[in-house]
């Protein structure tokens, strides 16, 4: 307003009609939809929005907040794919922080740099696995971003809460080695002990400084995210989202699929599973499902044997595999590979051959390989589950990286198929019906456990936290959206899922006693309390008013 133009000895410097928030976040949206669409026009949208994120943070989230539908995509996958990959090239300003092992042994003074002392989430990447496109080192940097970005739209995190991180130790992509624009350090990874030490320094300069923070890991490549987050996850508060995340967003998905087709949750417990992808995201999301089917009344052995785990070698299984290859793999891919309810399972055995001995009821893909579950698979697949309805999950993003797309699934099995997909598709015009697709996004959970977690200022996260946080977003889904064939909540009620979701996290972990915020142990109301701490973008006064408190 006027008053405040002269407190600020700006009148005259900007044009003289004031206008509001909402008015702002109108015409930033008739911009945005200037831009063509297709991926040049989502690239260039996605500048435009970084760069109003630099000069107008508030009106930045507002606009996200109001259209998350729209911008999801633009700020996270699949642009941010493109973001990363040219991240050197399009690099403006420094966003976050980079810790490299050029600064050993500064960590812990480094963390007082950042200027605000009020973290409560961190989202941080080492870079060796950036979506499904493999090492981009400290041009990983896009997916902390982004993932931050969603927290304050989705979740509910005020942005000076939020710090996206980059642990620089190297890369071995030969590109960026080459590449005069890489801004990383230019050496090969870091690994074994040395590795370790620097993630060690960074978790406990993080903790020596923001005590109560949660960190989440992003983008760990496989052979190390699971053992980080063994290290960490009874020490302090923190989730790896490929893993955890990945695992709860995807039994949230399965959970509402079995409601598609008529069943309940409980008889998750009787589905045959086939996860096409041995890394941390398809372990992970075999473990959360098997976890919640021994919740469901399964032994362990049970669970375990009605998963097939494939990988680029064909089935894995313990029968046909050399004693060395078998030692060779990560102890939890191990526990996937050693027993199954069909005896034929063997070692290699192909994605066909597994589909039509073991009669899967659910066909989830994390491979990363584009056109995997091809008509041949999918009407196998669909065969043998008849009359029940297929339940497809291609999780792999971006798009381009997808085992199958929409249009596909539907053609292959006459508009029956259940699907959820990691990356968004169109809906699907067929014989006069129109299909609608749910996209299983991890932006239906993650902002919810965070926000949860943090509030309540638990010591860790638990497993049956994030069981809770799988069941309400699947409870989430309205009859209405059943109906059009979502088995996800519609992407514009995102706040109140995450509101949902946080809830069921916080009063969890208040029953799992690792709560310590006071006032819910006090007795708070949950939902009451998580909802007045969430943040809500809206301009302040830059100056305060003596009178604003008191209209």
């Amino acid at each position: 307003d006027y008053p405040e133009r002269d407190r600020l000895n700006l009148r005259g410097l900007v044009p003289p009609r004031v206008k509001s928030l909402e008015e702002q976040a109108v015409r930033v949206m008739a911009q945005i939809n200037d831009f063509p669409d297709d991926l040049e026009g989502s690239v260039e949208a996605n500048k435009f929005l970084q760069e109003l994120h630099s000069r107008n943070e508030t009106l930045y989230h507002r606009v996200l907040c109001d259209n998350v539908e729209v911008l999801a995509p633009l700020v996270y996958t699949p642009t941010v794919g493109h973001v990363c990959e040219h991240f050197g090239k399009q690099f403006r300003r420094a966003r976050g922080m980079y810790f490299s092992v050029r600064d050993r042994g500064l960590f812990s003074s480094m963390v007082w740099n950042w200027p605000h002392d009020d973290v409560h989430i961190i989202v941080v990447t080492d870079g060796s696995r950036i979506l499904g496109l493999g090492d981009l080192g400290a041009h990983g940097m896009g997916i902390p971003i982004g993932k931050l970005a969603l927290y304050c739209a989705a979740g509910g995190i005020a942005p000076h809460r939020v710090l996206p991180v980059v642990i620089d130790v190297g890369t071995n992509n030969p590109a960026l080695l080459a590449d005069p624009v890489y801004l990383g350090l230019k050496q090969p990874r870091l690994t074994g002990k040395k590795y370790q030490e620097v993630i060690d320094e960074f978790v406990q300069a993080i903790m020596n400084r923001w005590p109560k923070c949660l960190i989440q890991f992003e983008d760990f490549e496989s052979s190390v995210a699971q053992p980080l987050l063994d290290r960490y996850r009874e020490k302090l508060l923190c989730f790896n989202d490929d893993i955890q995340g990945t695992g709860a967003t995807v039994l949230a998905g399965a959970l509402a699929c079995l409601r598609q087709t008529g069943k309940t949750p409980e008889q998750l417990k009787d589905q045959t599973i086939v996860m096409v992808g041995a890394g941390s995201a398809g372990i992970g999301v075999s473990a959360t499902i098997k976890d919640a089917m021994v919740a469901a009344g399964l032994s362990e052995e049970e669970a375990l044997g009605r998963f097939y785990v494939i990988e680029k070698d064909g089935l894995l299984a313990k029968d046909g595999m050399a004693d060395a290859d078998f030692a060779s793999l990560a102890p939890e891919q191990q526990a996937f590979a050693t027993n199954f309810a069909h005896a034929a399972a063997t070692r290699g055995d192909s994605l066909l051959d597994v589909i039509a001995y073991a009669k899967p009821t659910m066909l989830i893909g994390a491979s990363t390989v584009a056109g995997l579950f091809d008509e041949a698979v999918v009407k196998t697949f669909h065969a043998n589950v008849k009359p029940d309805r297929p339940i497809i999950m291609p999780l792999s993003n971006p798009t381009s990286k997808c085992e199958v797309s929409y249009a596909d699934a539907i053609e292959w099995t006459d508009g029956e198929v259940v699907f959820a997909s990691g990356s968004p598709f169109d809906p699907v015009e067929r014989n006069g019906k129109t299909y609608t697709p749910s996209q299983c996004n991890n932006m239906f959970v993650f902002p919810g456990v965070g926000l949860g977690a943090s509030i309540a200022e638990c010591r860790v996260v638990t497993d049956a936290m994030l069981r809770a946080a799988s069941v309400a977003c699947a409870e989430a889904v309205t009859d209405e959206e059943m109906a059009r064939g979502q088995v996800f909540p519609s992407v514009e009620r995102i706040r109140d899922v995450s509101l949902d979701v946080a809830v069921a996290v916080a009063e969890c972990g208040l029953e799992e006693g690792v709560v310590t915020r006071a006032e819910i142990l006090k007795g708070a109301d949950v939902r009451d309390f998580i909802e007045t701490k969430s943040y809500f973008p809206a301009y302040v006064p830059v100056v305060t008013d003596p009178l604003h408190f008191d209209q």
